[in-house]
């Protein structure tokens, strides 16, 4: 019977590791990477979200979080791999962090389709 076990983990190894597609995977690291969710500053698709609004010496300003699905692999990368302005750091890995740039990206060639129709 034990010999069984050792005979289907590599089977169970791959059945885990299709669990989810690609886009899911995606989706759930971009709602929550390391327990806040990209969408609470980024807005649900990466186009920017005032996250607090307040005042200062008699001025109304606001904190918002930038548009980032608008911007090249190689900055997303550079900017989630350093503390800037409120971002907090995530330390994900570059797999991840290609997910979540594929994430942001989904709709890209949906976009391009449509301005050509019009």
């Amino acid at each position: 019977m034990k010999y069984i076990f050792f005979l289907m983990t590599p089977l169970l190894l791959v059945a885990a590791s299709t669990f989810i597609t690609p886009m899911e995977y995606a989706s759930q690291l971009y709602k929550n990477p390391r327990g806040i969710g990209c969408q609470s500053c980024h807005g649900d698709n990466g186009e920017g979200k005032i996250i607090a609004n307040y005042v200062h010496k008699d001025k109304k300003k606001s904190f918002i979080g930038p548009q980032i699905n608008n911007i090249a692999f190689s900055e997303f990368y550079r900017v989630l791999n350093k503390r800037k302005r409120g971002m907090p750091r995530y330390f994900l890995t570059t797999q991840e962090i290609k997910a979540l740039y594929f994430y942001l990206h989904k709709n890209d060639k949906k976009k391009k389709k449509h301005v050509k129709k019009n």
